[in-house]
This record gives C-alpha cells, structure tokens and sequence, in this order.
C-alpha cells in the first residue's frame, strides 16, 4: 500500500487543463515519523494516518457534490482496459445531453486529457508522478479548476492500478471498475478489495472475445463471489455494443 511502500510521497502533483498553463502543488503525507518497536506496527499507523486524512478529505469532497447535486463517477481499471476510450464515446454521445466535467488521472503526459479535450468536455490532467492513484486532496484541487456546473457529471479517471485505487475514496457517488476481455476473467478475485468497492463492472472489449480466452460466465461469477451485489454491463466501444445500457445506467444515477 502507498502508505508503507512510499509511492507518490513528496511528489510535485500537476494540474493541467489543455490550453492552459500547468499549476503545481507539493504534496506530503501530514503524519509524523516515528521510531516504534516493530516496523509492522509502523506501517499499520502509516496506513491508518494516511486513509483517515483521505476520507475527510472525501466527505469534504461528497458534500460540494451532493450541495451542487452533481453525480461523481470514480473510473478505475488496470492500465490498456478501455477508460478513456469510454469516456471519449461517451462525451461524444451526451455531451449535448448533460454537463460533463471529467479529470484524468495518470502519471505523466497530457495524452488523455487532449483526446477529452478534443471530444468536447471540460477536462483537467492530474499527473500524479510516482504515484499510483488518485486521492481526495487531488480531487479537491481539480475540482477547483474545473468549477463543474450544478446538476453535472463528473467523471474521474484514475490512475491504472487494480490496487491502491481500492483504498482512497475520492467521495464519488459511485465506483465503477472496467475490465477487458484480454486481462483474463480471473481479475475479481486476484483483485477482490477493487470490486467488493465498486457498483458496476464493464466488461469492455467484448469484441476480441472470438479471439482471447476469456469466459464471460466465470468472470461474472469470481465477482459475485467477491461483491453480490455489483452490477454488469458487457460493451465494446469499438462496435457500440453496450453503450446503450452503459448511458441508461448513466442517466439512472441522475434521478
């Protein structure tokens, strides 16, 4: 976890909204070092520092969506699974329907934010340098930046990582967790704390399916084994299957 291995602490986070200039902000862990017998016991109170610091944070965050009635879609997947090209479509096709405001979370580059840009939403690029997630205080700032309309979608794109990205709420509304049909079905349980979070799983790339080995019915079942409850909606973006279900699910967490 962040907390003990260190990813991203210290780093120089930069806010970019295309066309404009970058701002950077240093951001640190607020939580003291100190010497403790056991080093298991010091990475337990790293954690608990860290994820208690993020969720305030993430109720910060919940109750300007929830004045400002804006639904806040948390995007997470191991890298290559389709996001942005979801997220692309997706602008494309309701743009002219809501107000969408989306952040993209990566690393480095500005790549999907200019492919947002360019489809026709506000967007902001977060790159997050060796970090491997996104967390709340980020989310604030971006936030700021973006100054999302009352009654928008908000969609954030996080870092490609089926790990950490479990474990910082960003104060969405809700969680949905892509996979794809060449990432193998056995992802909900090797990753089960991602989709135990989540309330929707894409299976995007249904397309290649005559082409991977990958079987719909058992990774449907690895993740009801995992979270009983989480939806399914099987796209591809390529072809247009899915996309449908995916915008009527869209307009559902509206009412």
């Amino acid at each position: 976890m962040c907390g003990t291995c260190g990813c991203g602490e210290g780093d120089e986070i930069t806010f970019t909204t295309p066309g404009k200039e970058h701002q950077h902000f240093h951001m640190e862990h607020d939580h003291e070092h100190h010497d403790h017998e056991h080093h298991h016991s010091r990475e337990v109170q790293l954690e608990t520092d860290i994820l208690s610091k993020n969720n305030l944070s993430a109720e910060r965050n919940r109750g300007y969506f929830e004045a400002l009635n804006i639904t806040a879609l948390n995007l997470v997947s191991s890298p290559g699974s389709g996001k942005t090209s979801i997220l692309e479509q997706t602008v494309n096709d309701l743009k002219d329907s809501f107000n969408i405001y989306i952040i993209e979370g990566d690393q480095q580059t500005m790549n999907d934010a200019n492919r947002i840009h360019k489809a026709g939403a506000p967007v902001i690029q977060v790159n997050t340098g060796s970090g491997c997630h996104l967390d709340a205080d980020m989310v604030h700032h971006a936030v700021k930046e973006l100054n999302p309309e009352k009654n928008a979608v908000l969609f954030i794109e996080n870092v490609g990582n089926l790990v950490c990205p479990s474990m910082f709420s960003l104060g969405e509304s809700k969680r949905v967790v892509i996979i794809s049909t060449t990432e193998g079905e056995d992802k909900p349980i090797k990753y089960p704390p991602m989709f135990a979070s989540a309330q929707l799983c894409i299976i995007n790339k249904t397309d290649l399916l005559p082409y991977v080995d990958f079987d719909m019915k058992k990774v449907k079942e690895y993740a009801l084994q995992v979270n009983p409850e989480l939806e399914f909606i099987e796209m591809s973006v390529k072809t247009g299957e899915g996309l449908q279900t995916w915008y009527d699910w869209l307009k559902k967490q509206l009412n």
